[in-house]
């Protein structure tokens, strides 16, 4: 049995720009930010087929998550499918798909995220707990960056 988490958003932003800011260094790390002071994020991206997206997060060096994105499928601005392997805190890791969509929504996106091959349904809990700041996150980094 593959579990399956799904989310979806609409960012007041255009596609273009809300593709460009997720891959881009400073929204791949707001995606995977917190707004403790101390949450530490390292994000690499090398964004071509084949290419690999590595990102350490956590609330101290000695405790940080671990994800390695391998890109899969990349059509900007619409879509990104990365097969993922998380590695854990106590050192277990599972793999899982990613998709990223963005459909426009008369000048909106609509992000949409589906994450399938969750091990366990408290794994995908966790995650679906967690989702929701990531997207608000992105949101303001966008805000952030549009001009006045």
């Amino acid at each position: 049995m593959t579990l399956e988490l799904r989310f979806a958003r609409v960012i007041a932003a255009p596609v273009e720009k809300v593709f460009a800011a997720f891959t881009s260094p400073a929204g791949q790390v707001a995606f995977y930010g917190q707004d403790d002071p101390g949450w530490i994020v390292r994000s690499e991206c090398d964004l071509r087929v084949g290419g690999a997206w590595t990102v350490a997060f956590g609330s101290s060096p000695s405790e940080l998550y671990r994800h390695h994105h391998v890109f899969e499928v990349i059509e900007p601005p619409h879509r990104l499918l990365l097969a993922t392997m998380e590695i854990r805190l106590d050192g277990t890791s599972f793999a899982s798909t990613i998709e990223f969509t963005f459909e426009d929504q008369n000048g909106n996106t609509l992000m949409t995220m589906v994450q399938t091959g969750f091990p366990t349904e408290e794994l995908r809990d966790e995650h679906r707990r967690g989702v929701p700041n990531a997207f608000t996150r992105l949101e303001r980094h966008l805000a952030r960056s549009r001009p006045d």
